[in-house]
């Protein structure tokens, strides 16, 4: 499986690309990538402040070649995430239910699941912000960004490179096993 990859300069978000993607083409794996995001979701309808330069990407598959649970597929895809960040940060990279990844206790990376259906097939879309040269003040809940933790410019390019590869690989396991 490859991600078919749609580059956008400025969206509302990235799931709901991918959701109007999913109903108006035939596509079973996409990867929507966006310079900026004016009005990116986060879990139970909070807004994921968007900074130009950071990662907003959202992974959208067909669950029909998946015989897993949609619990084992978020912690699946929590890992993933988690696994590209470490390439950048050697250090320890904490996961907070249901979607977020931490480090020194400041949340770096939110992720956001949702299901849609289209026909007889349903879809999931992994939504994916990951702060990469700046963080968002959020009261009572602090954040980071990578920039800072490891004081070095990183590509986004290469971060979004990196992370479709190491989605693809997994996900390609998965299908696989089953077979």
């Amino acid at each position: 499986m490859k991600f078919k990859i749609f580059r956008f300069n400025k969206v509302k978000s990235t799931n709901n690309t991918a959701i109007r993607i999913i109903k108006n083409y035939n596509y079973d794996f996409g990867m929507i990538l966006s310079d900026l995001q004016v009005n990116g979701r986060g879990q139970y309808g909070k807004k994921w402040v968007s900074y130009k330069g950071n990662l907003f990407v959202s992974f959208f598959y067909n669950l029909k070649n998946f015989k897993i649970s949609l619990n084992k597929l978020t912690k699946i895809n929590c890992l993933i995430v988690k696994k590209c960040i470490s390439q950048y940060y050697k250090k320890k990279i904490h996961f907070k239910k249901p979607n977020d990844l931490l480090i020194q206790k400041k949340k770096i990376c939110g992720i956001l699941q949702e299901k849609v259906n289209k026909f007889n097939n349903t879809y999931l879309i992994v939504g994916i912000g990951v702060n990469l040269i700046k963080s968002p003040f959020i009261r009572n809940y602090p954040t980071t960004h990578l920039r800072k933790l490891i004081n070095k410019d990183i590509s986004k390019k290469k971060f979004e490179l990196k992370l479709k590869k190491i989605f693809e690989n997994n996900l390609n396991r998965l299908i696989k096993k089953r077979v």
